[in-house]
């Protein structure tokens, strides 16, 4: 109906000024661009749904050849506004609802009791993480798009400034801040006390340059030992041990009872919830995959855990994170 010849009924082309007409794509699996939409648009849904992911173009490629995908045919009768008028008067009639087809959607969906152990994990959008596919579907997607209305593409790079809004620095700037983070690094690894250390604050336009003392951080106790926000339990036991071992560790290393565990958002471990007694003789790892739905990303070798303890005589004790290792290749 909107061919690239349409003339309006006052005689001017359809398709002028900024309205392009688009062309229609038709799947090529030699296609990089292509295939990098169907890789990383069902690796995001697998994510979603705690499927491990596939990194394996080829594998994929083959996988798709074999699918057939039903000719797209334009429903009939539909009616689409190209003028005010016309989106004013299809607009009066929007608020419309086909009461039966509610009626058998709703017959048709599964019952909440059936999906109880279904658990589903949100997208939340990370352009730092390159095998998480957040910016290869951002990338195949809009370059598709530009495809259909023959604009200029965007690389990889181009395209992951524009979504991540990535600012440029000035270079000037950026290598003043970097030699002053250098200078207090190698403090650091010399073991300088915090007497020695500064904080820096640059305005080049100015231009500007103060130092200051920084404070230290806060000091909690445990039992007899002091810890701040840059401590932490460090776990490498040399192998995946099971939730009994991680809790017993605790016990005879800190003497300290593991009441609460959370993964991230995820509570893995309560010592008043159900199912305690069958998921003791699991593998950390396991215990975080079962009740999170997730899986770990294909490089990552460490857990982070937040811990809730109390001590001998039932007193709450602020604890720092646990990093635990659970993959050894």
């Amino acid at each position: 109906e909107f061919n690239a010849d349409l003339i309006t009924a006052s005689g001017v082309p359809f398709w002028s000024g900024p309205k392009r007409p688009p062309s229609a794509l038709e799947f090529n699996a030699d296609d990089a661009l292509h295939l990098g939409f169907v890789i990383a648009a069902a690796n995001l849904h697998a994510a979603n749904y705690g499927i491990p992911a596939v990194h394996d173009a080829a594998y994929v490629k083959d996988k798709v050849q074999g699918v057939m995908v039903p000719e797209f045919t334009p429903e009939k009768g539909v009616k689409i506004a190209t003028t005010d008028s016309d989106a004013a008067a299809s607009s009066s009639g929007a608020g419309e609802v086909d009461a039966d087809n509610v009626k058998r959607t709703l017959a048709q969906l599964p019952t909440r009791d059936a999906l109880a152990a279904w658990r589903m994990a949100p997208a939340v959008f990370e352009k730092d993480d390159d095998s998480n596919f957040h910016i290869d579907f951002v990338v195949a997607a809009s370059n598709l798009r530009a495809r259909n209305y023959k604009i200029t593409e965007a690389d990889r790079l181009k395209t992951k400034g524009i979504a991540g809004k990535i600012i440029p620095a000035i270079a000037t700037t950026t290598s003043v801040v970097a030699g002053l983070v250098c200078i207090e690094l190698i403090k650091v690894l010399l073991k300088k006390g915090v007497t020695e250390l500064k904080n820096g604050f640059v305005n080049l336009a100015l231009p500007f340059f103060g130092f200051s003392d920084p404070i230290e951080a806060p000091k909690n106790k445990m039992l007899a030992k002091t810890w701040t926000l840059w401590d932490r339990f460090d776990m490498d036991m040399g192998t995946d041990i099971t939730l009994a071992q991680f809790l017993d560790y605790f016990k005879k290393e800190h003497g300290l009872e593991v009441c609460m565990l959370s993964c991230g958002q995820t509570l893995v471990f309560s010592s008043f919830g159900k199912a305690v007694r069958e998921r003791m003789q699991l593998k950390m790892s396991d215990l975080v995959r079962t009740i999170s739905k997730t899986e770990p990303r294909p490089r990552q070798r460490w857990y982070v855990f937040e811990v809730c303890c109390n001590d001998a005589d039932g007193n709450d004790v602020d604890v720092p994170y646990v990093r635990y290792r659970f993959r050894f290749d």
